[in-house]
């Protein structure tokens, strides 16, 4: 499946990415540039040996300073951990050489946490990872977002006892 939205956008802004919708890490995402010939060839690889859904988004050249992952419990935006991608790489994700810092959040994250905050709890997310570039939500990760221990390797709160609270508060 491709989200359509995104292919004019791929095939006339000067850079985009694409990546599968259930990796992680990283894995599968490749910066592509205006008049690519790789497009075609990475549709087809992606059609062809993936059954989950890809997409297609415009490249954010902030990036460059930092893709921001905020950790959100049971709603509420708890600390933000900005990861920078090593010289040479599209990616910023840690395993593949971004170098994270502790990072305060911006009154535009927080307006982005404020308004997801409904929507999450609603569907009972407790712990959730959103990942902002530039002032742009990116990503919204449910199953097991990254960054927790780094959080607190860098000083900021033990996010784990803080997801717990979380549940137990929930059980009471």
């Amino acid at each position: 499946m491709i989200a359509l939205k995104f292919m004019p956008s791929a095939r006339s802004t000067a850079t985009s990415s694409s990546s599968r919708f259930y990796g992680n890490g990283g894995a599968g995402v490749f910066f592509l540039q205006e008049g690519d010939h790789n497009l075609a060839s990475l549709l087809e690889l992606f059609e062809q040996n993936y059954r989950e859904p890809f997409m297609i988004q415009k490249y954010l050249p902030d990036v460059r300073k930092g893709d921001k992952r905020i950790i959100i419990i049971d709603g509420e935006p708890i600390m933000g951990l900005n990861r920078i991608p090593a010289e040479g790489e599209a990616r910023s994700n840690m395993h593949v050489g971004g170098r994270p810092e502790l990072s305060p959040l911006t009154e535009r994250e927080l307006e982005i946490c404020a308004r997801i905050a409904p929507a999450l709890k609603e569907r009972d997310m407790i712990f959730v990872g959103i990942d902002v570039i530039g002032g742009y939500l990116t990503e919204i990760n449910v199953t097991s977002p990254t960054g927790i221990r780094e959080i607190k390797r860098f000083g900021g709160p033990d996010i784990a006892a803080l997801i717990w609270d979380a549940i137990e508060k929930r059980r009471s």
